[in-house]
């Protein structure tokens, strides 16, 4: 809009209207731009607020989440919704209320959990053990640094603490066991006939009959909203680059980050953990540090797998005699790690007290750190700076292209010319997505944004990921509309028909299903509307059955003796089945294994924990002053 009233404002009318601008904006408006009664964060929670860079990344990472496991079928224009969005933010809401809670009661995420938790990970092994060269890798891969890593992987534990707690606390009775049991393998024995279809009297359909189904319905035939997008795209991979480097350029690299190339020490070490609580009692770490004492003077090379199996209290390498694997320098707590360093290969610790409890620790093996020569690290450091160098050649060109485009956003024009890059045209495509670019969730939503498609500007930079990156503007715009009559009339005469048959079908399940209630027999009354009767004894939830039939035959009453209880079934097919329920009997639960017990007792128990876990965080909600920033989602 701004660009289209420069485009058209010249001379001295010109200055006339900007001047009454900055007259009004003086008088009236100028304080809004020191003083902003729009709260910047989305929700705050308490104290905490969560900012809209972090619900944004929420909503983009749920998106893409989406889109990897709907793949066709997703929709993007679903996280455009009001109703979307506000149910991302309440699980955010939730996520704080948890860790304001844990704050409150003194829960924290232990070094020993968090570090079990890394070292579990599957990226991060070699052989089924921890590989710190692996672990180093992977966060050079990502640009993070051990305790930015670190600190994300405590807040994520940190949210399932009393989740964790309150699960772990949770039991499923015998009794109520035994109920579940009765009612999961209830057996019913059954009788229906389905109704035949009835023949239709008049299946002349009007023209005007026609005419207004058609407009009730309108909805049903429209041909959706679509949009064709020109654009620009900037591909790392199609970018020219320098010349590879020199031998010389090559070594001075060596040179400078040869500490990359250097194995560390590694040492492979077991241990015993003896816990100490938190805010522990003298007498309690007096006793603590006893028993680690007790055990550190009876530990030697030839039992101590079967000590750590027997006293260790460190539940993720207790099943492995203690053993944690090969570690480098600061990976574990300072504590441990001062004592494992200062030991001799062989040597059993005394009692070592860390944040976790005390440690007993052997030393088994040592492996000295190696550094690689130049030669046998040459190919890395080439790839290393051929992919430096087109990231750098991508970044400023997406950066210019990111200028341009924002700088002309009425024309892709500029930018293309400017950097020598084709305007490229997409098919016609839904809010679903089309294809080539088009099919990107991303590309997608903004091509029917409201800056896009309704102001016609050029879009921001739109990042597809693995240095590939476009800016659109809207080609051609489709408007959704109805479909006309001529071209969908056959269908709409075939569905007044069908819906005349359905009513008259309607009603003679009802009738029939009257006479069933009132004591005529099921017999005489499916004969006369020439039926036969199926009659299926000891029918169980999971039968191969038609899902309507069976799910209506467990949600009617137990009949009493002698009278059986009835219903007409829609079938959802525009068909009807009357059907009786003669007879009810609890499941046997002799013929139930021990095992199917103790799972269904474990997924009932993790049930009521859901249950339990949402009773408290309604009860948090309504303690804690929570606000919600609409107009920021």
């Amino acid at each position: 809009m701004l660009q289209a009233m420069r485009n058209k404002m010249h001379g001295w009318p010109s200055i006339i209207v900007l001047g009454l601008a900055v007259l009004a904006m003086s008088l009236f408006g100028m304080e809004s731009y020191f003083m902003s009664n729009d709260d910047a964060f989305v929700a705050k929670v308490g104290k905490h607020e969560i900012d809209q860079r972090a619900f944004q990344d929420r909503v983009n990472q749920l998106r893409q989440q989406a889109a990897e496991q709907q793949g066709e079928q997703f929709d993007s224009s679903t996280f455009e919704k009001n109703e979307t969005k506000l149910r991302i933010l309440d699980g955010m809401v939730d996520e704080q209320l948890l860790l304001q809670a844990n704050a409150d009661w003194g829960l924290r995420v232990s070094d020993q959990a968090m570090r079990e938790y890394i070292a579990s990970i599957p990226a991060f092994q070699v052989n089924g053990q921890f590989d710190g060269t692996s672990y180093r890798a992977w966060l050079t891969s990502q640009y993070k640094t051990p305790e930015m890593f670190e600190n994300e992987i405590r807040s994520s534990l940190a949210i399932q603490l009393l989740p964790s707690a309150i699960n772990d606390s949770t039991i499923a009775t015998d009794a109520q066991l035994d109920r579940f049991l009765k009612l999961l393998s209830q057996r019913r024995d059954l009788r229906y006939f389905q109704l035949p279809r009835p023949a239709l009297d008049n299946k002349t359909v009007s023209d005007a009959e026609i005419e207004t189904w058609y407009k009730a319905h309108q909805a049903d035939y429209m041909n959706p909203e679509q949009v064709s997008v020109k654009y620009v795209e900037v591909v790392g991979a199609d970018l020219p680059l320098a010349a590879e480097p020199s031998d010389e350029e090559l070594r001075k690299r060596y040179a400078s980050e040869k500490q990359r190339f250097v194995q560390p020490e590694q040492r492979l070490v077991s241990h015993i953990l003896i816990n100490v609580p938190a805010n522990a009692t003298p007498e309690q770490q007096k006793v603590a540090l006893a028993k680690a004492e007790k055990i550190a003077a009876e530990a030697n090379p030839g039992d101590f797998a079967k000590l750590a199996e027997q006293d260790s209290q460190d539940l993720g390498s207790r099943r492995l005699g203690g053993d944690l694997g090969w570690l480098e320098k600061g990976v574990t707590n300072e504590a441990f790690d001062s004592a494992l360093f200062a030991m001799q290969k062989g040597q059993i610790s005394k009692p070592v007290l860390s944040s976790d409890g005390y440690h007993i620790i052997w030393l088994r093996d040592v492996r000295s750190g190696e550094s690689k020569p130049f030669e046998e690290v040459r190919d890395q450091l080439v790839k290393e700076a051929t992919t430096a160098d087109r990231d750098r050649t991508y970044n400023e060109v997406a950066g210019k292209m990111s200028d341009n485009t924002y700088q002309n956003p009425t024309s892709l024009e500029p930018a293309s010319v400017a950097l020598k890059l084709p305007i490229k045209t997409t098919a016609l495509f839904t809010r679903k997505g089309g294809e080539g670019v088009a099919a990107n969730p991303k590309v997608a939503a903004a091509a029917f944004s409201d800056d896009v498609l309704v102001q016609g500007n050029n879009s921001g930079l739109i990042d597809l990921g693995n240095n590939h990156s476009v800016v659109i503007h809207v080609d051609q715009h489709v408007p959704a509309a109805a479909k006309p009559l001529a071209e969908v009339r056959a269908d709409v005469q075939q569905k007044i028909l069908d819906e005349r048959a359905a009513a008259v079908e309607k009603k003679q399940a009802d009738e029939a299903l009257a006479r069933l209630r009132k004591g005529e027999a099921m017999d005489d009354v499916a004969k006369s509307l020439g039926a036969s009767i199926t009659t299926v004894n000891e029918v169980v939830r999971h039968a191969q059955m038609p899902a309507p039939l069976l799910t209506q035959a467990f949600l009617l009453p137990h009949p009493a003796a002698g009278k059986p209880q009835f219903a007409a079934v829609d079938m959802l097919d525009g068909s009807y089945v009357l059907l009786a329920v003669d007879k009810v009997q609890d499941g046997d639960l002799s013929k139930v294994p021990p095992e199917q017990r103790d799972s269904l007792r474990q997924q009932m128990a993790q049930a009521y924990g859901y249950e339990a876990t949402r009773e408290l965080i309604d009860q948090l909600k309504a303690k804690t002053k929570i606000k919600i920033n609409q107009q920021r989602l």
